[in-house]
């Protein structure tokens, strides 16, 4: 079955969904002469007045709107500039529009690699280290100057204003580092991905907030939330739907789609191997304090 892709009025992207779905939204009328569509093994996306042959003529009873769609967009010059097809007859005074398909630095159309479970771990162990070291730093160094300048030496209060302290840090820096023009955070560049709303355009500062602590919402239901990054049709975790945002290749949605990275790459393996051997070592001691205690107690 062919997978189809369609931008709305908003450009933003939609699907998958088959040749029906799209004929159903044509014949409801959401589906313009103007809209762009896509389909695999397309180069570029092209409007629905140049494509609506081959979905609704293809398969069902002839139908005049659809012809006049298509009447339309084969009589438009091809200048390279994108018109809106009405179903009349195009005015050859209305002034050339800029094409959906490419608005900033978005690049839609063509295949798209997701970040898959083992890079978004990768990256987050990264980010969780660098975000650890800074933020005892700083939170020392403030708990230091607060708790000698104010008494509150040992004052539970002060344990408490330096966990929001850490909190904050962390979403500061998540929220400016996805909204930068890298769209990743440290871990993220490292391993080669970055974040975007699913249209593929860069997210707001204010989303990227939201979506830090939309991710503590994934952890706080025994980390599942994440777990739902490895079974989702577009590896995405429960923050990610609940914000709209992917987690991609750092060349998807760009003029190079086909230097992305579908392996998980020499960064990430490095990385989860490092992992596994702390983790295999912080088992063993355990093991051996855990038998030097019995011992010690016969």
């Amino acid at each position: 079955m062919t997978e189809w892709y369609y931008s709305d009025a908003q450009r933003q992207q939609h699907g998958p969904v088959d040749a029906g779905e799209l004929a159903v939204l044509h014949n409801k009328g959401l589906l313009t002469a103007e809209m762009l569509v896509w389909r695999e093994g397309m180069s570029s996306w092209k409007p629905w007045g140049e494509m609506v042959r081959e979905v609704i003529a293809g398969g069902a009873p002839e139908d005049p709107r659809a012809e006049a769609m298509a009447r339309a967009a084969e009589a438009a010059p091809n200048d390279g500039a994108y018109r809106p097809y009405a179903v009349a007859e195009p005015s050859p005074y209305a002034p050339p529009q800029a094409r959906v398909a490419e608005h900033g630095d978005v690049v839609l159309g063509g295949h798209v690699v997701y970040a898959g479970f083992w890079k978004r771990v990768a990256a987050s162990l990264i980010d969780s280290v660098l975000l650890g070291i800074v933020g005892a730093v700083i939170g020392g160094i403030i708990g230091f100057a607060i708790g000698m300048g104010m008494g509150l030496a040992g004052n539970p209060a002060l344990d408490i204003l330096v966990n929001l302290f850490s909190i904050v840090l962390g979403a500061v820096y998540y929220a400016w580092m996805h909204s930068s023009e890298q769209q990743a955070s440290l871990g993220k560049m490292a391993v080669g991905i970055k974040v975007v709303r699913t249209s593929g355009e860069r997210i707001s500062f204010a989303r990227g907030f939201g979506r830090h602590f939309a991710s503590l919402l994934s952890a706080l239901i025994l980390g599942i939330g994440y777990l739902m990054a490895a079974f989702t049709d577009r590896k995405q975790a429960l923050h990610d739907m609940i914000c709209d945002t992917l987690v991609v290749d750092k060349h998807a949605f760009t003029d190079h789609p086909e230097w992305q990275n579908e392996e998980l790459g020499v960064v990430t393996i490095v990385i989860l191997a490092l992992f596994g051997l702390m983790v295999v070592g912080l088992f063993a001691m355990i093991m051996v304090a855990g038998a030097a205690l019995m011992g010690g107690m016969r």
